[in-house]
Parts: C-alpha cells; sequence; structure tokens
C-alpha cells in the first residue's frame, strides 16, 4: 500500500498531535487531518503557524525531522521594532542560545511586508512600537529556535509562520486546509533526504 504524505495549513492555537493529552481539549489535527494513519514529521509550537509535512511514511518522516540530514525551513517572522541590517547580519552569522552558537542561517529583511492571512487571535497591537519582518531559513531545529534568536539580537517574535519545507511551500493553502503531495513530490524530499544525509556523512 503507498505511503501518505500531506501539506497542512497549521493556524495558531493547534497542537501538532492527534490528541490533546492534557485534557484542556484544545484544537489538534484531528478537528482538520481525516487520515488516523499519518504522522508530523517535525513540529510547530503552539503559538506557531503555517507548513506542516504529515506522512505514513516512517522512515521519510526520520529524515525530514532527523538533524543530520539538515532540511532547510524557511519563516516568515514578524518583530517587535524596526529590524537593523546589523540584526540580520548577526542571524546570519550565528548567535548564541542556551550556550551553544546556532548553525550560520540566510535571513533577509521583508520589504514590502509580506501578504499574510490575519491571525485569530490577532497579535498584541501597541500603537507607539512598529513591527518588522523577515525571512528566516533554518538547516537545525532546535527548540524555539526561531524566538530565541531574535530575542537574542534585540527583536522579539511577534508573529512566526513557516512558509517552506526544503522545496515544499505554503502556496495554495488557507489556514486550516490541506493537499496530498504528488508523487513526483513526495520523490524529491525522499531523494533530497538521502542526498543530504550522505553529504553530512562525507
Amino acid at each position: 500500500m503507498p505511503h501518505r504524505h500531506i501539506l497542512f495549513y497549521k493556524p495558531y492555537g493547534v497542537l501538532t498531535q492527534f490528541t490533546d493529552e492534557t485534557g484542556a481539549d484544545r484544537p489538534t489535527l484531528k478537528n482538520y487531518i481525516p487520515f488516523p494513519d499519518v504522522y508530523a514529521a517535525g513540529r510547530l509550537d503552539l503559538d506557531s503557524e503555517g507548513l506542516l509535512l504529515l506522512t505514513s511514511d516512517g522512515a521519510l518522516q526520520h529524515r525530514i525531522t532527523d538533524p543530520r540530514f539538515g532540511h532547510p525551513r524557511t519563516y516568515w517572522v514578524q518583530l517587535e521594532g524596526i529590524v537593523t541590517a546589523e540584526a540580520v547580519r548577526q542571524l546570519q552569522a550565528g548567535v548564541e542560545i542556551q550556550g551553544r552558537t546556532t548553525l550560520p542561517a540566510q535571513a533577509r529583511i521583508l520589504n514590502p511586508t509580506p501578504d499574510v492571512p490575519p491571525r485569530d487571535p490577532p497579535i498584541r497591537y501597541r500603537a507607539a512600537i512598529p513591527t518588522s519582518w523577515i525571512e528566516l531559513t533554518l538547516t537545525e531545529g532546535r527548540n524555539r529556535q526561531v524566538r530565541r534568536m531574535t530575542a537574542a539580537v534585540g527583536f522579539p517574535t511577534l508573529r512566526l509562520i513557516r512558509v517552506a519545507i526544503g522545496p515544499l511551500t505554503l502556496s495554495g493553502l488557507n489556514p486550516g486546509n490541506y493537499r496530498k503531495l504528488s508523487a513526483q513530490e513526495a520523490r524529491t524530499m525522499a531523494a533530497g533526504s538521502k542526498m543530504r544525509g550522505n553529504r553530512r556523512r562525507i
């Protein structure tokens, strides 16, 4: 039986699992995904939004989440304050969080700001404090890494949207929507994972 691969646009406040083990009855993947045999390849925090890959292929799930394979993940990040070029350079070079320096990243200021769906609930608004957006691409996945990185350079994260995992993007999806990967997309992800893993071991 062929494996199933799903791209899902996770809304804010949705758990990246099918049950809420705390008993708080928060929204989970079960509220949106009608397939019981898929599992998230990587996670998004409750307060983060965007692209989530779900698959029934345990080997692919492992290759995407294992840091040895270095799958790039791209985020659009709304920051408190007007981000500076120096802060972007620091993010690109790597910053120290939790006693370790992050790997070099791709970072750039998004100007004009991206056209994204409104968040429910909206971010906190302060008339005296402007906001700005950056695009950040990482190849590692440490706990709340993006938020810790932007805080380390002096710009707290207000909103975080993952817009891409490798070549897969949010294009054509709205919050709460999903679509199945094409056979070619699944092959590309699997092949890319294997190639990155081989390069890391050289």
